[in-house]
Parts: structure tokens; C-alpha cells; sequence
């Protein structure tokens, strides 16, 4: 296994970290994601330990907390050996305080993670949400009590606009405050926004990119083919309309770009989607998820050897998509790529 930095903190995390989002199996997401329980996760744990994969991430949304809680159970007696990245800010409940990054909510969000988790401490605390209705002085103020504390050790961010982040760590630059190392995101082969903006701000704020659903909300796992439905058993079927889209055309595109660089290369179409993944700029790990052991040892399989250039190109074409204002004019026009070339 990879070991890579996260962003600008010296913490050091597996190229690959599992996601434990099929843990639990509560409610109407969830539960098409999966349903591990207890000794199901332990035995998912011990290969990816096996495998030097030593982030698990989670969230408390996930599961309604269930994903925490198994998690918690089967690292039990292992804590030493894994780091644990969760996420709070969406709803928990229908109270008023129930969502958001208050300092109410976070520190009460934190003390119940913690139970759940059965642990003393998160070693990657992530807020799941921009909340607009909270001063940012007061999130990055609560963060650092936290890790002032020992309850949190690293903290980072999820799924945020480019200038969320960045008045967020510009904040707590001002105040000596706890920045964010890390910005969970959504990147694959079919969602390549995150290049426009905030895969700059990555760079040039050294922010690790910690990517969610490397296979597209399942459309990337090799079953999806043109011309044929969606077949038996996809998650598809009870959660597209949760995922980010895709236009048809194209994802037929990449997943035929997909099979014939898997075909050269004797790897999964999984694999080579997340082994593109892995070469792109700022990417300290791509979580993986599996509902079974079989699934899981194929996501292994996407590290230990890297595509060729000619390869990368391929899927770079097949999955290109031209980006939206401002963005556009850098690709298109001499001038403005010279003043600022897009970073890939």
C-alpha cells in the first residue's frame, strides 16, 4: 500500500481508505447501500488491515449513527491500529438544533460520535455540509476547542464551494485556528467538476482531496453496459436519483474507454477507474466501499501499479467535458491560458 500526506498536515493515510457507508443498513439509502453488521465489518476490516488500507471513513448521518456504531464494535481492541475520519452537519432529527455546525451542535455532534464510535478520540473530524446560517468564527472557534481538547486531531471539510473553503481557511489562518488538511469530495472519471476550482485551491492551499464514489455512484463497476439494464442487484436501481447525474451518451463513452484499457492492462474496469483516480493531482485517498468481501478485494486491486500515459489520455478524452463560466474561457481562449493554465 501507498502511504500518502494528507494535504498540509503530516499525518500520513493509505492511497486507498475504506468507506463505511454499507455499514448499519438503516433507512431507505442506506440500506440499498448495504447492511454489514458487526461480524460482517470485522472480517471487511481484517482484509483491508491486511492490505495496509488504515482509514475507515464514516458519518453520523450514515445509518442514522449504525455506521458508527459497527464500526466502533469491530475495530474494538484494534484502535491503535486504524485512523477513523467522520463527518457531522447534516440532519440528525427535526429539531431546530438537530443540524448544522453550531458550537452547540458540534460539540454535542462530537461527544455522540465518540460514544459511538467507542473511542476517546477522531483522528479526522469533517463538517458534511457549508452551514450558511452559522458564522464561520464560530465553527473554526468550536474545531479548535475540540482539538485543544484531544477529541479531534485533524479537522477538514465536505463537499464545499471554492470560496466556502477558502474563507474558511483564511479565517482560521487569521486567528491561528485549525485549518482544513483535508476536502472530502466527489471525483471520478464521470464528475470531473472538482478540476474546475477547487482542485486549484487544492494546490495552491495544499488541501488533500479525499474522494467519495470513485465509481460514479456505481456506474463504474463494470455492469453497466450499452445497449443492456441496468442489471439485477445495482444499487442503481434504488438510489440513482440521490447520486450526482450523468448524461447517457457520455458514461457510455468512458465505460467503452473503461473495458478497452482494462482489457489491456488485465485489470477490473473498477480497478482503472480508480487507478485514474490515484495519478490526478492532490488525491491523498480515494474511499473505496464494499458490501462484500469479493468486491472489496477487487478495489484492492487498483493499487501496486500504475497506468500508461497513452492510457490516461484515452480516458481523459473519453470522459472530457467542456467547463462551465468561468472556466471555460482557459481552455478555449490563448490568452487567458497563458495568464492562468488549468492545472491538468
Amino acid at each position: 500500500m501507498e502511504y500518502r500526506t494528507l494535504g498540509a498536515s503530516g499525518l500520513k493515510v493509505p492511497a486507498l481508505s475504506f468507506g463505511t457507508g454499507t455499514f448499519g443498513g438503516k433507512g431507505p439509502l442506506f440500506s440499498a447501500w448495504g447492511n454489514s453488521d458487526v461480524d460482517d465489518a470485522r472480517r471487511l476490516i481484517d482484509i483491508c488491515l491486511e492490505a495496509g488500507v488504515t482509514l475507515f471513513d464514516t458519518a453520523d448521518v450514515y445509518s442514522d449513527g449504525g455506521s458508527e456504531e459497527v464500526l466502533g464494535a469491530a475495530i474494538r481492541g484494534r484502535r491503535d491500529k486504524v485512523l477513523i475520519s467522520t463527518k457531522t452537519g447534516l440532519p440528525m432529527g427535526d429539531g431546530p438544533n438537530d443540524a448544522g455546525l453550531s458550537r452547540h451542535r458540534l460539540i454535542g455532534a462530537v461527544e455522540a460520535a465518540l460514544r459511538r464510535l467507542g473511542t476517546d478520540y477522531i483522528d479526522l473530524l469533517q463538517l458534511h455540509a457549508f452551514d450558511a446560517f452559522t458564522p464561520v468564527e464560530e465553527v473554526l472557534h468550536t474545531l479548535d476547542t475540540l482539538v485543544r481538547a484531544g477529541k479531534v486531531r485533524h479537522v477538514g471539510a465536505s463537499n464545499f464551494a471554492g470560496w466556502q473553503l477558502m474563507k474558511s481557511l483564511a479565517i482560521a489562518d487569521r486567528h491561528g485556528w485549525p485549518r482544513h488538511v483535508v476536502h472530502q469530495v466527489y471525483y471520478s472519471l464521470t464528475g470531473r467538476d472538482y478540476e474546475w476550482e477547487l482542485m486549484p485551491l487544492g494546490l495552491d492551499q495544499k488541501v488533500g482531496a479525499l474522494v467519495w464514489s470513485p465509481l460514479g455512484w456505481g456506474r463504474l463497476t463494470g455492469k453497466i453496459r450499452r445497449g443492456q439494464p441496468i442489471p439485477q442487484g445495482s444499487r442503481l436501481h434504488e438510489t440513482a436519483q440521490w447520486g450526482p447525474p450523468v448524461e447517457e451518451d457520455r458514461l457510455y463513452r468512458i465505460v467503452d474507454a473503461l473495458d478497452a484499457v482494462a482489457a489491456e492492462t488485465g485489470r477490473s474496469v473498477p480497478q482503472v477507474a480508480i487507478a485514474w483516480l490515484l495519478a490526478r493531482p492532490t488525491v491523498s485517498s480515494v474511499i473505496v466501499g464494499a458490501r462484500n468481501e469479493a468486491q472489496l478485494r477487487d478495489n484492492l486491486g487498483a493499487v501496486g501499479w500504475t497506468l500508461e500515459p497513452g492510457q490516461i489520455t484515452r480516458l481523459d478524452a473519453a470522459s472530457d467535458v467542456m467547463p462551465a463560466y468561468p472556466y471555460y474561457p482557459y481552455r478555449t481562449q490563448e490568452g487567458f491560458a497563458r495568464l492562468n493554465p488549468m492545472p491538468i
